[in-house]
């Protein structure tokens, strides 16, 4: 630590002008002993210390010990190097950036150094001293440290281990070598610093409450967590601006994104175990006027649902999505905003079709969770791997059935199409807001309709609805004419009994516990294709598939109110007038 450091701590009233001159008979004429020096003799704290450095010059700080570095990574930077700049790499970003961790800001302007040896740029985290000298005798060998070090962090990482998971079955993931942490209570130091508690005790408090989503999210003045439970985000905590950095960091490094790179968005995973059990998460970060704003959703295994019979289809519907799926050729697709359960169902539907007589192949972006017996593929746009191109490949593998996470361009569906006109079946979703409104959308993309009343099957729309609580649930008073008003037929309106969740510690309060999709399911029939081939509107479209039979969403959800599964206003907010 340089004298220039200490003399800011007596200046801020850390340590006092006795204690920089009882230092400075001890230390080197060099002035790099000053931190050794006050942390050995425990006149501060390695952490104040590290907290006091990371709000005076505004950097982020990092838990070092928790970095597994590799050997290409430390190579870069030599040992007299790490020594002379007070700093050890941790992260190569791109091949253009290098991240080092110190535990001294003030030899900062060292790095042009390292900048100039390894031709990187180089930016710069802050850590606290102990963990860098257990770091450099860990990467460095016998080269530095004491073995006292040494002894203390192998102690640590046995720790780190036991919490993180390391050894007991997990580790590493083959999907993007995900570490696995541990944040059960019972594995819990009294050592880990506050904000790996915090951020531990964020993704308990999700995982109780069967979150689906976790918003992390800073502003000017405040900086909050919401998560969002049966699709209501719901705000759980206000979090100390001085904690903002710290607890962004760990969450980039617990998703391997770069920490050092603030400037546009990143996509990372996290696996967690938690109750005995693993529980997965998408990680996205964005850039926002006050900080980084992190996004988790949870994939969590234990959740997912592969059984069309449970999913909330009525059954003429799942008769009419079966049919679909069970067509040796042709186009199924799901349509649906973001977070309305499309991948579920598709999901579900291939579990169905998973035979070991048949070939199921998969390209998703990303791919959300691990389907024995289904070969997945995960895009990536930035080496040309995107789903026209992964299509074209899966075309060549011998495939039964086909399932392309998304169709969002002419090239998509056009490769889908011929797929489904060549004797495939051809899963995929699409963006619209009812399933009629699909028809036209891949028409308005440039398909021909010829090869859309060729090509495509069945078109399921669908939302997600809460669930009443099934313990504070009661009867709501709702008069008929209200009823009638909003869709229930004349005849059957006066036997509906309509149900309100009054709100209990099992639900939080709110009536509601779960969701439950709605279904509209649409048989593209001989009509409604020569209808197509005419030009008839959407309009007419909807029209004549409600005469065919086709429920709408508002209907599935009045269904849902009448089965007592959801509440009337429940339906009515989800859903449009029919």
């Amino acid at each position: 630590m340089s004298r220039q450091l200490a003399e800011l701590l007596v200046k801020d009233r850390y340590i006092s002008t006795q204690q920089l001159m009882d230092a400075s008979t001890t230390v080197g004429k060099d002035g790099r002993g000053y931190i050794k020096h006050f942390v050995e003799k425990k006149i501060i704290s390695d952490i104040k210390l590290m907290q006091y450095l990371g709000q005076k010059f505004g950097m982020t700080s990092v838990p070092l010990s928790k970095f597994e570095v590799p050997a290409e990574t430390i190579s870069l930077v030599p040992v007299d190097l790490a020594r002379k700049c007070a700093c050890i790499p941790i992260q190569t970003a791109k091949g253009v950036t290098l991240v080092v961790a110190t535990y001294d800001p003030t030899s900062i302007p060292l790095l042009d150094e390292i900048k100039f040896r390894t031709k990187m740029n180089v930016e710069a985290v802050l850590t606290n001293y102990s963990a860098y000298e257990a770091a450099v005798a860990k990467y460095y060998g016998g080269m530095a440290g004491s073995s006292a070090l040494i002894d203390q962090f192998k102690k640590d990482q046995a720790k780190d281990q036991a919490k993180d998971g390391v050894g007991q079955g997990g580790g590493v993931e083959a999907l993007g070598l995900v570490q696995v942490h541990n944040i059960d209570p019972v594995g819990a130091s009294e050592s880990d610093a506050p904000v790996i508690q915090f951020v531990n005790s964020i993704f308990s408090e999700a995982i109780k409450k069967g979150a689906s989503d976790i918003h992390i999210e800073p502003y000017e003045k405040r900086f909050r967590v919401r998560l969002r439970i049966d699709g209501v985000l719901t705000e759980v905590a206000q979090v100390p601006l001085e904690m903002k950095r710290a607890v962004i960091a760990r969450f980039k490094i617990m998703s391997r994104m770069d920490i050092a790179e603030t400037r546009v968005p990143q996509d990372g995973r996290i696996k967690l175990m938690h109750g005995g059990g693993e529980v997965d998460f998408r990680v996205n970060s964005m850039p926002t006027l006050f900080g980084e704003k992190i996004v988790l959703r949870m994939l969590s295994k234990g959740n997912l649902q592969l059984d069309l019979q449970k999913l909330g289809f009525e059954a003429g519907q799942l008769e009419v999505f079966k049919k679909g799926i069970y067509s040796p050729n042709g186009m199924v697709l799901v349509t649906g905003p973001t977070g309305s359960g499309k991948t579920t169902t598709l999901y579900s539907a291939l579990s169905e079709l998973n035979k070991i007589t048949d070939n199921l192949s998969t390209a998703e972006d990303p791919v959300e969770y691990n389907l024995e017996g289904i070969n997945q593929v995960q895009v990536q746009k930035e080496v040309g791997l995107t789903f026209a191109s992964v299509l074209r490949a899966l075309l060549r593998q011998d495939p039964d059935t086909v399932l392309v996470g998304e169709i969002r361009d002419y090239e998509t569906a056009e490769v889908a199409i011929q797929a489904a006109l060549t004797g495939h079946l051809v899963l995929s979703t699409l963006h619209t807001n009812d399933a009629p409104s699909t028809i036209t959308r891949l028409m308005n993309m440039g398909i021909e309709p010829f090869l859309v009343v060729s090509s495509l099957n069945t078109v399921v729309a669908q939302r997600l609805v809460r669930r009443l609580c099934v313990k504070c649930v009661v009867d709501q008073a709702v008069p008929t004419e209200r009823l009638i008003e909003m869709g229930f037929a004349a005849s059957r309106a006066p036997s509906i009994r309509p149900k309100v969740g009054k709100g209990c510690n099992a639900c939080g309060n709110t009536g509601y516990k779960g969701r439950i999709s709605i279904f509209e399911v649409l048989d593209f029939s001989p009509t409604l294709k020569e209808m197509v081939l005419a030009g008839q509107s959407v309009l007419d479209l909807r029209k004549q598939a409600i005469r065919d039979g086709m429920q709408s969403l508002r209907m599935s959800a009045l269904n849902k109110v009448a089965d007592g599964v959801t509440t009337l206003e429940e339906a009515l907010s989800i859903t449009m007038e029919n």
